[in-house]
């Protein structure tokens, strides 16, 4: 019982680590002496991933195996976007959580069935 229980919560609370440290990232679109909108649009387009992996993790919530899916394919995705295998390797650290989130998603999906 105890260790379901944590198997349940485990890739959701890392989940919502990793959107929050992505988030993060997004407020050094406030500095600078612009106009404050034109900061807050900046905020809102540095918050476009946050979003998207937001909507994969509520996905995720209710249907496990099929949100572990999406956050697997979302951090494909952006390996091949920021060619994180191919000369940028410093994305991984953001890229890579969101693969092992959905892998225990996926895994924990599997084993409750």
């Amino acid at each position: 019982m105890l260790k379901s229980r944590f198997f349940f919560w485990l890739p959701r609370i890392l989940t919502i680590l990793s959107i929050l440290f992505m988030a993060m990232f997004s407020l050094d679109s406030l500095g600078g002496n612009e106009p404050i909108m034109k900061k807050l649009t900046g905020l809102l387009i540095h918050n476009i991933p946050v979003l998207i992996i937001t909507i994969a993790l509520i996905i995720a919530w209710k249907r496990e195996i099929a949100g572990g899916i999406l956050l697997i394919f979302l951090s494909a995705a952006a390996a091949i976007y920021f060619r994180s295998f191919a000369g940028n390797p410093g994305s991984l650290p953001v890229i890579a959580p969101f693969f092992l989130e959905g892998l225990l998603f996926v895994l924990h999906g599997i084993s409750d069935r």
